[in-house]
């Protein structure tokens, strides 16, 4: 079990890191304004969600099935394991549905900025709806941090 721990640990620490470093870089490139370093990260951010964030998701999956299924514990009614999984699954469509291709446009977007010299206001737009969005499917991910140090219910 003491294993298992450490792999969820490490897949938290993955998914969670990359996803907060992620962001700063790319607000950072934002605030810069400067075409080359705003494509650059957001094709970077893109990279590390494959290299880092993915992995770390499928740690978490891994692992944390494996320790509940180990530990006895029930899913049955609202406790901190099934509202960690209802929120896991929130984050997860709001990657998929939304960040995604929010990314994948702004890298789009961002590659035009290069030919041109000027960052667009659609570029502008997604990347406003990827912070507000990217906010919340951070925050979801601490909540279920929280959830699994405290098991508060």
């Amino acid at each position: 079990m003491t294993l298992l721990l450490f792999l969820h640990i490490a897949g938290s620490v993955l998914f969670l890191g990359n996803i907060i470093t992620a962001a700063f870089w790319k607000v950072r490139a934002d605030v810069r304004g400067d075409a080359a370093e705003i494509h650059r990260t957001v094709n970077n951010v893109m990279l590390a969600d494959y290299a880092f964030t993915l992995p770390g998701l499928l740690l978490l999956i891994v692992t944390g099935s494996l320790m509940a299924a180990k530990g006895g514990y029930s899913l049955a009614g609202l406790n901190w394991l099934t509202a960690s999984l209802i929120l896991f699954g929130i984050t997860g469509v709001l990657w998929l549905a939304v960040l995604i291709p929010l990314q994948r446009g702004m890298i789009r977007l961002s590659r035009q900025a290069l030919e041109n010299g000027t960052i667009s206001a659609a570029y502008k737009k997604l990347s406003a709806y990827w912070a507000v969005f990217g906010i919340l499917a951070t925050l979801l991910p601490v909540f279920i941090l929280y959830f699994m140090v405290s098991k508060p219910f």
